[in-house]
């Protein structure tokens, strides 16, 4: 298979000299750690044989912590120290913990910082700090079975995690002092896995990769040719995945238990328990015996498929989107991966084989291929087969642009483009002798301002003075291979700089999250109508601000008194015309007043070019 590599920064390595690297899979539910050993890449697994690691993290009164199965065993019994799906909470921000307190048997310190802290006997902790816990345990177990320091590791994040989801986990990273060399999504990295694995020889293959986690729903779509894997298309919901299936079948015990335990936290918590339990049991068999305190009950496959079914049709409606941005039929997907220990459940085999019309690939193990993937990424980018070549390429999940005159979205970086990118775009003053411009970043698919997410904002000061639209500003975005940005703006005459790397201190709501492409898609042609609107209104305020410059400037030596009254008129006429929200009126009232100016204009430019003939001898100018 002809491959091709990607030489990282300081990554390379002296000859017969081994790193030792590790992917890790940090997971909603449960975590992994893998390698590559004697060429294949491996789980590891801990003293007991046990792969994977509950991502559950307990504090006790003397400030030690405990992580995975141990903590898992007490969190019922030990309900406000045992945390447990924290990624759900990664790069999420106060407000939007406010939405999600609901449904969080936890107890929120109030603080005026963005990011939300649980309160413990230990003291407050944020999701980071919960995270990096974790990534600690794992880091050790490697260390142990490898007989060595890590010299770096990749790690794994959810295709659809936005800026502020991917820097909480680089964060978590650092404060477990690990040296990154990449976060790699997840489906990427069970592409990886099953495209070295299968060692099929293929020109290009087209594959859809269907991710259900614990706490994380993402579709992938991936083009592999000759060793290339590039996304074509991502797609899922931040907050969709296994959890949410224990949860609907917790509800329907609960109408067995009665109302009154629904305000029970400790009941709630052995409720989700024996719900996980009920909905392991039925991927073996038809019917599972329940049993809680005194009440005894029966839940079968079939009632399970029932309520389950509005979460399925969620993955699929996305896995339908994900195959239109990609340009791709069903037909053109010749294999569909799933990964995950939720696409163990018989009824999303079943409904996914059906969507794309071929049996899902479970060659690999769905709980270890994501971490199997990573392994053998860090390995090649520790430089430990300098002979072998990858490339890996990603795509972000949402558009990114600033704002222009008129509360206009500029798109630089449009959704689905493959990562690392780097594009610039120019842009202009809007006014006479402007010396400062706002740099506002934005994200997501709509064309105004206020229906996207505002990421950042920088100013660019010290534009030197010039007329309006003189000036060239040149903005850059770039996105690196982990999806975070960085935005750059240069006035090019003066080489005046300034930039921010965009660190957003909060994540995307659930609702924004699932809502913000569609939203685009169902209100495309009121944006494009909206648009043609703002832009209208922007020529109009450049067509009134050209005619006030300049008839401050010289109005009154070239202008009559009647000549003044009647510019003025068709200015008041196009100022209306703005403010009556009507496109065409307003286009119609730019054409009468540039119509009304012509013999000004004129006048003005015979001005000047007397101005600047004055004192030449114009027997020069002649050939």
């Amino acid at each position: 298979m002809a491959l091709l590599q990607i030489s990282e920064p300081g990554m390379s390595t002296a000859p017969h000299e081994h790193r030792l690297a590790a992917g890790i899979d940090l997971g909603t539910t449960n975590s992994l750690v893998a390698s590559v050993r004697s060429g294949d890449a491996t789980t590891l697994a801990n003293e007991q044989g046990e792969h994977l690691l509950p991502s559950v993290v307990r504090y006790l009164p003397d400030g030690s912590v405990v992580v995975g199965a141990e903590a898992k065993a007490v969190e019922v019994s030990d309900l406000n120290n045992t945390i447990s799906s924290a990624k759900r909470l990664l790069g999420r921000g106060v407000d939007d913990i406010k939405t999600l307190a609901g449904n969080l048997p936890y107890t929120f310190s109030s603080s005026d910082s963005q990011v939300p802290k649980i309160s413990t006997v230990a003291g407050d902790v944020s999701a980071i700090e919960v995270s990096a816990e974790i990534l600690k345990a794992l880091k050790n177990r490697a260390e142990k079975t490898l007989g060595g320091d890590l010299k770096g590791v990749v790690i794994t994040v959810p295709a659809y995690f936005d800026d502020a989801q991917r820097q909480a986990t680089k964060d978590a990273a650092r404060l477990a002092d690990l040296n990154v060399y990449r976060l790699l999504n997840e489906p990427t990295a069970a592409a990886v896995a099953y495209g070295l694995d299968q060692g099929e020889d293929f020109d290009e293959k087209i594959i859809a990769v269907y991710d259900l986690g614990g706490g994380t729903f993402d579709i992938s779509i991936l083009r592999l040719n000759k060793g290339v894997f590039e996304v074509l298309a991502t797609g899922g919901d931040s907050a969709l995945g296994g959890d949410d299936f224990d949860h609907v079948i917790a509800e329907w015990i609960l109408q067995q238990l009665g109302d009154e335990q629904e305000n029970n936290p400790t009941k709630l918590r052995e409720v989700l328990v024996e719900a996980r339990r009920v909905k392991e049991a039925l991927s073996d068999a038809d019917k599972v015996e329940v049993s809680l305190g005194d009440w005894q009950g029966q839940f079968t496959a079939e009632q399970f498929a029932e309520l389950a079914e509005p979460l399925v049709k969620k993955t699929l409606f996305a896995c339908r989107r994900a195959l239109r941005d990609a340009d791709i039929d069903k037909e053109d997907v010749m294999d569909v991966v799933m990964v995950g220990g939720s696409t163990r459940m018989p009824i999303i085999r079943q409904r996914v084989g059906d969507f794309f019309e071929k049996p899902p690939l479970v060659d690999i193990d769905p709980d270890k291929v994501v971490a199997v993937g990573a392994a053998i990424q860090a390995d090649l980018l520790a430089g430990n087969k300098p002979d072998t070549e990858m490339l890996l390429l990603d795509v972000i999940p949402l558009s990114l642009g600033l704002e222009t005159y008129g509360g206009l979205v500029e798109k630089i970086i449009a959704r689905n483009t493959t990562i690392p990118i780097s594009r610039a775009q120019e842009f202009t003053t809007f006014k006479d002798s402007q010396n400062a411009m706002t740099i506002h970043v934005l994200q997501g698919e709509r064309e105004t301002v206020e229906e996207n997410r505002s990421l950042a904002k920088f100013t660019l000061r010290d534009i030197p003075a010039m007329v309006a639209g003189a000036a060239r500003i040149k903005v850059t975005f770039q996105v690196d291979a982990d999806g975070l940005l960085n935005v750059t703006a240069e006035e090019e005459t003066t080489g005046v700089k300034s930039s921010i790397e965009v660190k957003p201190s909060y994540g995307l709501s659930d609702a924004e999250i699932e809502s913000m492409i569609k939203d685009s898609m169902t209100n495309a042609q009121a944006d494009m109508e909206l648009r043609k609107l703002r832009e209208a209104q922007v020529e109009a305020d450049r067509t009134i601000e050209a005619l006030d410059s300049a008839m401050a400037s010289d109005g009154d030596t070239l202008l009559s008194a009647d000549e003044k009254t009647k510019l003025l008129a068709a200015r008041e006429a196009l100022l209306l015309e703005k403010q009556s929200g009507d496109t065409e009126a307003i286009k119609a009232a730019i054409k009468n007043m540039e119509k009304t100016a012509e013999f000004y204009v004129a006048r003005r430019m015979d001005g000047n070019i007397r101005t600047a003939m004055a004192g030449q001898n114009i027997d020069k100018f002649k050939d």
